[in-house]
């Protein structure tokens, strides 16, 4: 891609309508700890629905960026996000104080609108090793939910 080409594709996405927005959801969610604070909610559903805040950057890198390997890149940091947030006894709501996924994603598509050669490299390297954390990741969720489903039929057994 020649310089006129890439000046113009970064143009296109720094004026595009979403981008001052996904500003804005960064700095409410993680600069002023809304997704923190949301963690305490119980039962994961503020982890789940603060990843739900946090999709609009998945919007942005699968159709605005157009780039399958950021895509993958904001996925993963939500996923470690609400993974984070679900560690019990308030261990993961402490801990979602100091992983800011939302400033990681804000980031991440920084580089990529501003061109930023060695984020970009860094990124497309590191697309597979996204891919298998996720799906790692959410093969421990199957597990978990395995293993609550079978401690709750053991525990209805010893009470029938």
């Amino acid at each position: 891609m020649n310089d006129i080409n890439r000046e113009h594709a970064q143009n296109r996405l720094a004026n595009n309508r979403l981008y001052p927005r996904l500003r804005k959801v960064s700095q409410w969610l993680d600069r002023y700890y809304i997704d923190a604070l949301a963690g305490v909610i119980p039962g994961g559903l503020g982890d789940i629905g603060m990843a739900l805040f946090s999709l609009v950057y998945v919007y942005f890198g699968a159709f605005v960026v157009k780039s399958p390997a950021l895509t993958v890149a904001l996925l993963n940091n939500i996923i470690r996000d609400v993974l984070v947030g679900l560690i019990p006894f308030y261990v993961g709501d402490v801990l979602d104080f100091f992983y800011r996924s939302n400033v990681r994603n804000m980031a991440l598509i920084d580089g990529f609108v501003q061109g930023d050669k060695e984020m970009i490299d860094r990124v497309n390297r590191r697309v597979w090793f996204s891919v298998a954390v996720m799906v790692m990741l959410l093969g421990m969720v199957a597990g978990m939910l395995w293993l609550v489903y079978w401690l709750a039929s053991q525990a209805v057994g010893l009470f029938a």
